[in-house]
């Protein structure tokens, strides 16, 4: 229990004003040391914090201060750590779930927005922040027709600052390209790596699909379309590298999935892949419990764990230890490094989010696609 509970609890008679001085004098989440205490100040039957930490009950009940409308939860939380939740506030036999109103942080995703607790020592960094000196990029339309789909699609093209006709560039393809520019900040953070010199000036294709969890479970018009029509759309638009060592691919959850899968289907044509969170699942025996939109994933894990071959020079996978994948992302790693790929693995303090996988960038980026300052001082 943190100092300041003890300290209100301890008070023989608690007033009006000893609550409304504890509420703002202090900022909320409290954070002390290893532990953090979430407050919430309200009328009701019953209180939880309701997170995405793999590994503990999903609910953790707040108890309500005797003889107030104040509950609270004490979680001890390891440094560097990030977690979002709600909060499960039932009245009358009803249950909402809200932001924390006493937190500020929020992180916004496609369902909407959750707080954020940040345990001690985790900052938020500072390249995914907004920088006047660093001069932005700008996002064009690419559409072209897929033989591969029997439609049309489009995708939306980062072109770096200082762009000339006249450079090279690599080409780095992002699966839910247009999630990872609304909720990881992406065009942003290219800026601002690109300007600190972490990664190369590049072209970036951020494409799109509707049927995602069809589409980058292992299918083979996903990797065709790759392959065939929107590398070589990009190459005779952009003065791209033609080279694998210039290529990458990157993605989270199932984009993750998609990125290997089209790199496994055609070895060599991407030469650096990003992995991030990779909802990996497979099994050794009997069946698995994903429920159907997994079906054709574990075809294509085991299928890839009996016969991995190559599928890139570079390959850079992390994943959160908050997330249930983690068990799935540590049992791969061995097998890609087995491969003959340079691997490079990481964990974070952090559950399956889209700011966990912006934080993740810069290390990433700069591993498979460094920039001056890392050619030189590394």
């Amino acid at each position: 229990m943190t100092l300041a509970i003890r300290e209100l609890e301890a008070k023989p008679e608690l007033r009006i004003d000893d609550i409304h001085r504890f509420l703002t004098e202090r900022s909320f989440p409290i954070v002390e040391g290893g532990s953090v205490t979430i407050v919430y100040q309200g009328h009701a039957d019953a209180v939880a914090m309701r997170h995405w930490i793999q590994g503990l009950p999903s609910s953790q009940p707040l108890q309500r201060m005797h003889g107030t409308d104040l509950w609270f939860v004490v979680l001890d939380i390891p440094a560097g750590s990030r977690i979002e939740y709600k909060l499960e506030v039932t009245e009358r036999g009803h249950s909402r779930l809200i932001r924390d109103p006493l937190n500020p942080h929020l992180a916004n995703d496609p369902y909407g927005a959750n707080s954020v607790v940040h345990g001690a020592g985790y900052e938020i960094p500072a390249w995914t922040l907004p920088n006047p000196e660093a001069r932005p990029g700008h996002l064009e339309e690419l559409e072209l027709t897929s033989r591969a789909f029997g439609d049309r699609r489009r995708a939306q093209v980062y072109v770096p600052a200082r762009y000339r006709e006249e450079r090279r560039y690599p080409l780095l393809v992002v699966h839910d390209g247009g999630d990872f520019l609304r909720f990881a900040g992406l065009q942003t953070v290219l800026d601002n790596l690109i300007h600190r010199l972490e990664i190369a000036p590049m072209i970036v294709a951020l494409i799109d699909s509707d049927r995602r969890l069809v589409e980058y479970a292992n299918d083979e018009r996903h990797a065709r379309f790759l392959h065939d029509e929107l590398v070589p759309a990009l190459e005779k638009r952009y003065p791209i590298v033609a080279s694998p060592s210039a290529r990458g691919l990157v993605g989270a959850s199932f984009g993750a999935v998609a990125s290997l899968s089209a790199a496994w289907a055609h070895p060599g044509y991407f030469g650096n892949v990003f992995l991030m969170s990779g909802s990996f699942l497979f099994t050794d025996i009997g069946e698995h419990d994903g429920g159907p939109a997994f079906d054709p994933v574990v075809e294509f894990v085991n299928a890839f764990r009996a016969n991995p071959g190559r599928p890139a020079e570079r390959l850079y996978i992390t994943c959160g230890m908050y997330e249930s994948p983690i068990y799935l992302n540590r049992s791969l790693v061995p097998l890609l490094q087995a491969t003959g790929m340079d691997v490079r693995y990481t964990e974070s303090r952090d559950g399956h989010n889209w700011e966990n996988w912006r934080d993740r960038m810069r290390e990433g980026l700069s591993w498979l696609f460094p920039g001056p300052l890392w050619m030189v001082y590394e």
